[in-house]
């Protein structure tokens, strides 16, 4: 097999041939077999050098746009050409490319190697050897084809790669990805003036993100809480009602500890840097000798040392340590939370991850890979990652900041074993002592009031304060900053808290009308998942399109439920309390307590939903006989008469109302026990058909039969139409379209007449 010198014979890694082919001895009862009929003998070569392929590509991208460009104006001026062109033109330009190459291929044999070429060897090898010894002409075109394509691949990459290394300088923007949808994206607004920012040591990248977010001033919490966190490093616990801005109070000060870091860091960097200068040269250049070519074989072995070397090095610098954890109640919240940390860390390049449950755990394993510097998660997701040795979560000895958001229920009883395990490994074996660690909540020093006779039996104990408990659950031992900024009522002064005193069977009437009469964007909140599936049934049924969230759904379905809830205008979310904590959903208008909660925190944190960030908004407590003990709770705790104002309700349409109600029930319950049994039904006759037995008709839900069926079907149908004709009349008039009563009476509502406060409490209210 002779070779015509030089000669390329990868299609990824260039390869000029410098010496001869020389033939291997072979024993020649190998060319007896059947497979090898066309082999004559084998050769190897051991004098070779590399090229690199990008000054190959940067070289012929010029004489590709112009002719690129050529054909976009034929194409526009001749579109009967626009076939026939590209064709003459590819012709013509094979023998200019055949030129090129043996222009590179001369200069890199003049040319020494550079040392980036080392880093290629090693695939230049592997792709040599996977290719066969008896290439034929048609085989040498399959991978030219191949690199036709990866070639946009390859400058996306680039693309990537230059981007990264821009968004990670301080002050420069990111790549402009797609925008994943979200709920929580504040809107686009005209920069601001953040002069006010200036006095509490907010990093510059940061004023540019508060800016271009439109955040011209801080708010109480924020004002008190950046300078100790940023300027003293203490550990703060704050208590601050909802809707306050809590998360900007631990998100600045982390991203500021990650600046410092890398500054740090980058110092330590350019001395690393000096040293490994001096060690590459004495590993290829001895004293007093100078460079000589040696065999393929021995280079590439030298070569993969030297990779392997300068990857190390680049791993131990440019990779970041896991330097920020923030442990969240839901998953929602932690998603929530890295939405937030991503707006005002834009122009820092500082990397987020969330790690929850829910969502498959392989894909986050590969974005902790990419060694982000801050990782959301619940804790029995963390937990489980770090057990299974997760190379990133591993070494967090270095951990600068400890954020746990909500934190009064993070630590209650019975709830979250996997934080105290992640709590005890934080302060024993992984313990940082310069570790800045971040206590919010709402509810934080909300104290329960005792009956009569319990309090002097606490008197007689040593007393200490929720505080001081919470402290020592967390691990924290220095003094830290304790800011308090709750009300004794622990709600906001713009909330207006409503009840309706009625029966079990009367809150779906009550729910129904007020959905009905004030549209909006309403949250109606239920103690149990059983109580939610059956409100979005009965509201579908009245089209009411409820948006269902709890525990029990994907967590794909409930992260689109929340985006669904906050694009719509006049939209109702059906959820539990997974939703009560943290979630900062904008223009919240109703909170509907469709079952009174049963802790006093639970009440502040879903009214909390509404009336956010100095907007007004409406809490309204939907009272039964069952709920009357957690109601008298809430109020003694709170420090709130139990005379909370009624609800106006118009008694002229209750009828309507209940008429629609009642039918919706009548289905509600048809088409739920009629599918029960479809599906008991199916069940046992595809056990029956696994074990091959008769199925017996006493195992079957409603005898089984078909005629049944059929007309429990025709009842639900006859019933729908029944319902939908109800339906299409309207139920309020223009008379009694009204506005409820707010804490400032100037609550805007859409499709509601100018009327006062005054005049709908006026109205007749619904009689007891």
């Amino acid at each position: 097999m002779k070779v015509k010198k030089p000669r390329l014979i990868s299609s990824k890694r260039g390869v000029v041939v410098k010496g001869q082919w020389k033939a291997v001895n072979v024993d020649p009862s190998l060319f007896s077999d059947d497979g090898l009929d066309g082999l004559v003998c084998f050769e190897e070569l051991t004098d070779y050098s590399l090229v690199e392929p990008e000054k190959t590509i940067t070289a012929q991208q010029p004489a590709n746009t112009t002719s690129k460009a050529k054909k976009k104006r034929k194409a526009s001026e001749r579109e009967a050409e626009e076939q026939l062109q590209p064709v003459e033109e590819d012709v013509e330009e094979k023998p200019d490319r055949k030129k090129k190459k043996k222009q590179k291929k001369l200069k890199a044999d003049e040319e020494p190697q550079d040392v980036s070429v080392l880093e290629e060897t090693v695939e230049a090898e592997r792709d040599s050897e996977e290719e066969s010894p008896d290439l034929t002409p048609d085989t040498q075109h399959k991978p030219s084809k191949k690199k036709k394509k990866k070639k946009p691949r390859k400058k996306k990459k680039k693309v990537l790669a230059d981007a990264s290394e821009a968004g990670s300088e301080p002050g420069v923007p990111p790549p402009s990805q797609k925008k994943s949808r979200n709920w929580s994206r504040p809107a686009e607004v005209a920069s601001a003036d953040v002069s006010a920012w200036k006095d509490l040591f907010v990093p510059a990248p940061v004023l540019t993100a508060l800016s271009t977010l439109g955040f011209s001033a801080p708010t109480p919490i924020q004002a008190l809480a950046l300078p100790p966190a940023i300027r003293d490093r203490l550990d703060i616990l704050g208590a601050a009602e909802t809707g306050s801005g809590k998360t900007l109070c631990f998100g600045i000060p982390m991203i500021h500890s990650i600046l410092e870091w890398r500054k740090a860091a980058a110092g330590e960097q350019t001395t690393r840097a000096d040293d490994a200068e001096t060690r590459v040269e004495s590993l290829y250049l001895r004293d007093g000798e100078e460079p000589q070519e040696e065999s393929g074989a021995a280079s590439a072995e030298e070569e993969e040392e030297g990779v392997a070397a300068t990857g190390q090095t680049q791993t131990n610098t440019q990779q970041p340590p896991l330097l920020g954890l923030i442990l969240t109640p839901t998953r929602e919240l932690a998603v929530q939370v890295q939405h937030h940390i991503d707006a005002v860390a834009r122009f820092t390049g500082v990397r987020t991850a969330v790690v929850v449950g829910g969502m498959a755990p392989q894909k986050q394993q590969r974005v902790l890979m990419r060694r982000p510097e801050i990782v959301i998660g619940t804790p029995g997701r963390l937990w489980e990652m770090i057990r299974e040795k997760q190379p990133h979560l591993q070494n967090l000895r270095q951990l600068r900041c400890l954020v746990i958001d909500e934190a009064d229920r993070m630590v209650e009883k019975g709830h979250f074993a996997e934080l105290q395990n992640l709590l005890e490994m934080l302060n024993t074996s992984q313990f940082n002592p310069s570790r800045q660690t971040f206590v919010f909540s709402a509810t934080l020093t909300l104290e329960h009031g005792l009956p009569a006779r319990l309090q002097q039996k606490k008197r007689k104990k040593t007393e200490r304060s929720r505080l001081q408990l919470l402290m020592e659950k967390v691990g924290i031992k220095d003094k830290p900053k304790v800011i308090d900024l709750t009300r004794k009522q622990a709600t906001v002064e713009t909330l207006t808290e409503t009840r309706i005193n009625c029966t079990k069977e009367e809150k779906d009437l009550f729910l129904y009308y007020f959905l009905q009469q004030y549209p909006g964007r309403s949250m109606v909140f239920a103690n149990s998942i059983d109580c939610i599936k059956r409100l979005s049934a009965l509201l579908l049924i009245l089209d009411c399109a409820p948006l269902p969230l709890h525990a029990n759904m994907h967590q794909k379905q409930r992260l689109k439920n929340l985006e669904r809830f906050a694009e719509k205008d006049s939209c109702v979310l059906l959820t539990t309390d997974v939703a009560a904590r943290g979630l900062d959903i904008p223009g919240v208008q109703h909170v509907i307590h469709y079952q009174v909660p049963r802790t006093s925190e639970t009440y502040v944190h879903r009214s909390g939903r509404t009336a956010r960030a100095a907007r007004e908004g409406l809490s309204l407590l939907l009272i039964g006989p069952d709920d009357l003990i957690n109601f008298r709770r809430i109020c003694r705790t709170l420090g709130k008469s139990e005379d909370l104002p009624v609800f106006p309700v118009q008694s002229l349409c209750m009828s309507a109302i209940k008429e629609r109600v009642t039918l919706a029930r009548k289905i509600e319950k048809l088409e739920y026990f009629h599918g029960r049994e479809k599906q008991h039904n199916s069940w046992v006759r595809q056990a029956s058909e696994a074990l091959e037995l008769d199925v017996d008709d006493d195992l079957l839900m409603g005898g089984g039969e078909e005629e049944e069926d059929r007309e429990k079907q025709k009842l639900i149908r006859s019933l729908k139409k029944q319902l939908k004709q109800l339906l299409c009349q309207p139920v309020f008039t223009a008379q009694m379209k009204t506005k409820y009563p707010t804490q400032m009476g100037k609550l805007q509502l859409p499709l509601a007449p100018a009327d006062t406060a005054l005049a709908s409490l006026s109205r007749d209210t619904l009689q007891r």
